[in-house]
């Protein structure tokens, strides 16, 4: 029967599962839109801080610091196990769970009988009757069950379905829930098409975002609009030594790859230090190739579907009629 020293539970208890998930399952942890905070890609209710190393398993109400408490609690692994993993006796562990998941095919979810729910949901923040139903008859948005999430799908040159992002339409605090689908292909992700042959594409951040500046430019139809799943960027006045924040994003090269008769690149990135970040780090790889322009939200710290919902709110109480006295 293995066993283990009281040296080696000591040594196992002094490392974090943060310092553990980046040194040994760096896939594993997805950035969540917190400061500081990531994500297991298999478990979304399961938060961590890089900072205090605290992590949280919302859904199994558990919690911890420690690698090894994390190891046993959310990978299930023996005690004696996750010590000797943890010293080093036993290198070579991958939890079952984790493997499993990774094998699993791309799926999107099924589809429920209507669009209502979203539609309201997209509708209060800011976004058009007119985009919506665009998106819907080009099947790339639609209303899932059993939640009634609503559904973005990024489709491959052959229009077949290769990525999904659900987002939920009941928020929290301001939070909603958010995710890939699993088995999504990033290069793959959410795009609005234009109506005729253009030379243009525009790259947001995230799929409301293209909806939203879409709305805010009276629905036109007139160039691709591209949601790049997300950016990697540093953090704000930290030395960037990682090249990953230099490398373009995978969803515009898959694009353009395919896009020959595209000339013009207008990126439509948050207007906060990381949005600004990527903003240069694309203009710096593609101009030269292509035209390049700007057009970044002019409200500082805000993205378009913020302007959208602002916008939206301010139509409301422009178009409340005035209170008798």
């Amino acid at each position: 029967m293995p066993w283990v020293t009281e040296e080696e539970i000591q040594a196992a208890k002094n490392m974090t599962a943060y310092e553990y998930l980046r040194t040994h399952q760096a896939q594993r942890l997805q950035k969540t839109r917190t400061r500081n905070e990531w994500q297991l890609t298999d478990h979304d209710s399961f938060k961590i801080n890089e900072l205090s190393g605290k992590w949280h398993w919302k859904s199994r109400d558990i919690g911890g610091v420690s690698a090894l408490r994390f190891l046993i609690e959310v990978d299930g692994m023996k005690f004696t196990d996750a010590v000797k993993l943890l010293c080093e006796e036993s290198p070579s562990f991958i939890p079952t769970q984790a493997v499993e998941r990774e094998k699993l095919p791309f799926k999107l979810p099924e589809r429920y009988c209507n669009c209502r729910r979203i539609r309201a949901y997209l509708n209060h923040r800011g976004i058009s009757d007119e985009v919506i139903t665009y998106c819907i008859s080009h099947e790339i948005l639609y209303e899932s069950v059993p939640y009634h999430n609503a559904v973005f799908v990024g489709k491959d040159e052959s229009r077949k379905a290769r990525y999904a992002f659900l987002r939920g339409i009941y928020e929290k605090n301001g939070k909603g829930f958010k995710m890939e689908q699993t088995g999504s292909e990033k290069k793959y992700s959410f795009c609005i098409p234009p109506e005729r042959e253009t030379k243009r594409v525009a790259v947001y951040e995230a799929c409301i975002d293209a909806l939203a500046h879409m709305t805010l430019e009276e629905g036109n139809r007139d160039k691709y609009r591209l949601s790049l799943g997300g950016i990697a960027a540093p953090k704000e006045n930290a030395q960037i030594q990682s090249e990953r924040f230099k490398k373009p994003p995978d969803a515009l090269e898959e694009f353009l790859k395919n896009h020959s008769e595209i000339k013009e690149i207008e990126i439509c990135t948050d207007n906060d230090f990381a949005g600004r970040w990527a903003k240069e780090q694309m203009k710096k790889h593609y101009e030269g190739t292509y035209q390049i322009i700007c057009n970044l939200p002019k409200k500082e710290g805000a993205d378009y579907a913020d302007l959208a919902k602002e916008k939206k709110q301010a139509n409301k109480c422009r178009d409340r009629p005035l209170e008798r006295r």
